[in-house]
């Protein structure tokens, strides 16, 4: 991979010198120079920023967090059952004289079958791959939105300092007029019309200024706080491209690049471990049918039975020694309910949907990658278009009339026709600029890689 790094049109340098005597330099606040990576403020710093500290991320991965725990909770078994109490005691004492009471104590086991742990502890850890893979997504949409809030605060940063720049140019004519007028070279008229355009140049600049401090204000919204207390400086609107090398434009090239996204982007993941969770929902769904036996182990206590003698002497009861016994049993429930099928059918659904998404994914995933390449061809060669000759000529026409007013070889609506055609290929340029970072940013993602300009 070279760099693609965007460069001052060499003819627009050339008219910097006249440019500073007249109005001041054309700002460019989406420099296309070297970026540092890491630098405060940049691009990369702050998508770093934001993956830390974006509080819906932080909760879609409290959510991998929770998904974890469950698969701890997938394993426990079933809690034995403890049960003591009495099981015989007479009532009424004439009946039976002297008769003990009974006490009973024991112990209940069931035991799963057909595998239901494991089938639960298999579910669990797809639902944690599952979980991972819906937090990537989520950061990859999250990177997305972020990535085009930043272009567009250097693009409204860069067309406030142009409409300032331009106001500065229209006030510095004012002056000039204010000075031939009182020279006598100008009528009232042309003094007092110029002072207008520098007013309606001035509510330009107030809507600029509005659109770039709500456009800084978004940026804010991602990182969870104010941007200024988090970052500090203003956005380092220093942008630097990795371009596709030539091999890579050709069709073969374009076809790598869909299989790499097919293979690596977050959408696609997330589609594979839907199927893959869905597939062992049914393993378990299918385990939850087989019905667990409950084995009782018990201990009966009956206690010793004195003998009772009535008037004449004679037992009136029967006496009985003490003694311990032992019970087992086994309970198997009747699975009447099996009869139905809905949590299988049911399980069933979920993996034919997951299929079907999968489906859905890697079509949308191709045709993305596909139609974003072609437009980031179109947005890099509009820009080069813009860089070679559109921008430059436009400044040399308006340094060129600036000149000519000023010499008095031109009329005050030629200078005014000719700034207002520089600021809107200025202002075109930087949308076109803003359009190319887009789909640059669009590009890579497309593929699954990190996004970077």
């Amino acid at each position: 991979m070279h760099h693609l790094i965007l460069q001052p049109p060499r003819a627009a340098l050339r008219f910097t010198f006249t440019l500073l005597l007249l109005a001041g330099a054309v700002p460019c606040a989406l420099s296309q120079t070297q970026a540092g990576n890491g630098t405060e403020g940049s691009f990369r710093h702050y998508l770093s920023v934001v993956e830390q500290n974006n509080l819906d991320l932080q909760q879609q991965r409290e959510t991998v967090v929770s998904a974890q725990a469950g698969v701890s909770i997938a394993g426990v078994r079933p809690d034995p059952q403890f049960t003591a109490g009495i099981d015989s005691k007479e009532l009424y004492g004439p009946n039976k004289p002297n008769a003990g009471t009974t006490t009973i104590a024991g112990l209940a086991f069931t035991i799963e079958t057909a595998g239901k742990r494991d089938a639960r502890i298999r579910a669990a850890e797809s639902n944690v791959r599952l979980a991972d893979a819906t937090a990537d997504a989520f950061r990859r949409q999250l990177l997305a939105d972020s990535a085009t809030a930043f272009i567009e605060a250097c693009r409204s940063s860069a067309a406030l300092q142009r409409h300032e720049t331009s106001l500065g140019a229209m006030r510095d004519i004012v002056r000039a007029n204010e000075i031939r007028f009182k020279a006598g070279d100008i009528g009232k008229l042309e003094l007092v019309q110029s002072k207008v355009e520098a007013d309606r140049f001035g509510t330009d600049v107030v809507s600029a200024r509005a659109d770039a401090s709500a456009a800084q204000t978004a940026l804010s919204v991602f990182l969870g706080q104010p941007y200024q207390q988090i970052l500090g400086s203003s956005p380092d609107c220093q942008f630097q491209q990795n371009r596709p090398d030539t091999q890579e434009q050709t069709a073969a090239g374009l076809d790598g690049m869909v299989q790499k996204a097919l293979e690596n982007r977050e959408d696609v993941l997330l589609a594979k471990s839907g199927i893959a969770n869905a597939g062992d929902n049914i393993s378990l769904a299918r385990a939850n049918r087989s019905v667990d036996p409950v084995i009782n182990v018990g201990i009966k206590n009956t206690p010793r039975i004195y003998p009772a003698f009535d008037a004449a002497g004679n037992p009136s009861n029967t006496p009985a020694e003490h003694s311990n016994s032992l019970g087992l049993t086994v309970t198997i429930p009747i699975p009447l309910s099996r009869l139905q099928s809905g949590e299988l059918v049911q399980a069933q659904s979920a993996l034919t949907q997951a299929q079907l998404q999968m489906r859905s994914v890697r079509l949308k995933a191709e045709a993305e990658v596909r139609s974003t390449y072609v437009q980031y061809q179109a947005a890099t060669q509009n820009l080069y278009s813009y860089q070679q000759h559109v921008l430059a000529d436009a400044e040399s026409m308006l340094a060129g009339v600036r000149l000519s007013y000023r010499k008095g070889s031109a009329s005050l609506l030629d200078l005014l026709n000719a700034q207002r055609t520089a600021d809107d290929v200025y202002l075109a340029y930087l949308q076109a600029l803003s359009n190319w970072a887009n789909a640059s940013v669009k590009l890579q993602q497309s593929t699954g890689k990190q996004p970077e300009i």
